[in-house]
């Protein structure tokens, strides 16, 4: 019998060796003092773990809404997901608000992709996430060779999307668009996004 490892033996503070990739597995969804759904926005960054604040309508409308219209122009070889993790590497375990992922890696058993499964990835800027958003996950989304990363953000009421590609050489995201009203892209699929959709 192996020993399984306590994750939460000195809760608050990290388990022994920092938080992993793999620790997420071992986190039940409520807290250890009981505490309602404690656990059922977590992520790992930079071996650091984030409880993520509650959802806004606006996020909601828009992940819920453009995951429909991904879904519904998707080639049979991709999937469309929200809120699943990639698995990138021991410290790194982000929760992309969508992802566009191999159809083959889709197993309903999975708590998480391995990148290389992953084709897209969209963040919805919040005011709690917005640093991590612009500035931590492009880096390691990036660095695992995901190609494509959308971000998301709301000005006036409506939502603007930004679309980075992979440069090959640097490992870094370079800008593509910015996209008011209406997307229309060709890669990672061809596909258009009408805005009013994305808050209905």
């Amino acid at each position: 019998m192996t020993a399984t490892r306590d994750v939460l033996a000195n809760w608050p503070y990290p388990p022994a060796g920092g938080w992993t990739s793999d620790d997420l597995d071992l986190l039940p969804q409520d807290g250890p003092n009981g505490e309602l759904d404690l656990f059922k926005r977590v992520e790992v960054i930079d071996g650091a773990l984030i409880l993520r604040s509650p959802q806004r309508r606006f996020d909601e409308s828009v992940i819920s809404n453009l995951c429909s219209v991904l879904d519904a122009q998707v080639p049979e070889s991709l999937a469309v997901a929200t809120h699943m993790d990639i698995k990138i590497g021991k410290r790194q375990r982000p929760c992309p608000d969508v992802l566009v992922i191999d159809a083959a890696a889709d197993d309903h058993n999975a708590t998480s992709y391995p990148p290389e499964a992953v084709h897209l990835v969209v963040e919805v800027v919040s005011s709690e996430s917005e640093y991590r958003d612009r500035k931590v996950k492009p880096r390691i989304y990036a660095g695992a060779g995901i190609k494509h990363f959308w971000l998301v953000e709301e000005e006036e009421g409506k939502p603007v999307i930004h679309t980075y590609l992979l440069d090959e050489v640097t490992h870094f995201y370079r800008a593509d668009a910015t996209h008011h009203g209406r997307l229309s892209a060709k890669s990672p699929f061809p596909v258009e996004v009408d805005f009013a959709a994305l808050l209905s």
